[in-house]
């Protein structure tokens, strides 16, 4: 990332798990992880990096701040592109929490009421 200067970020929803975890233990050096697992690559718009159509979204970045990857393993991207697919409208979205864990979207909750948007600004 920090050679190209680009990523896309791509949010998996829970019914590639088990693809997520394989395409991990796996390294692209030695293996076509796009022919392997199916990944079906799509041409993106703003970075040379490709989307993967099987995700609900795909977040287009490019590089803002490398300097914290030595101490935290952390790089800051601006998201230049945003594709979301239309359904469903609230995916079972993938989260890694580490360890071979895995949290996934769950129910949503108001709070409307509660809300102070002037607070934002």
């Amino acid at each position: 990332m920090r050679r190209s200067g680009e990523c896309v970020i791509n949010l998996p929803t829970v019914a590639l798990a088990d693809t997520v975890v394989r395409i991990g233990n796996c390294s692209g050096v030695s293996v076509d992880k796009y022919a392997l697992f199916d990944l079906a690559p799509v041409r993106a718009s703003r970075v040379r990096a490709p989307l993967l159509g099987r995700c609900h979204a795909n977040l287009e970045c490019r590089l803002h701040e490398d300097a914290l990857v030595e101490r935290y393993n952390f790089f800051v991207f601006e998201v230049v592109k945003a594709h979301v697919a239309v359904s469903p409208r609230h995916p079972r979205t993938l989260h890694y929490t580490g360890d071979g864990v895995f949290m996934t979207a769950g129910r949503m909750i108001s709070r409307r009421s509660l809300f102070r948007p002037d607070m934002l600004g």
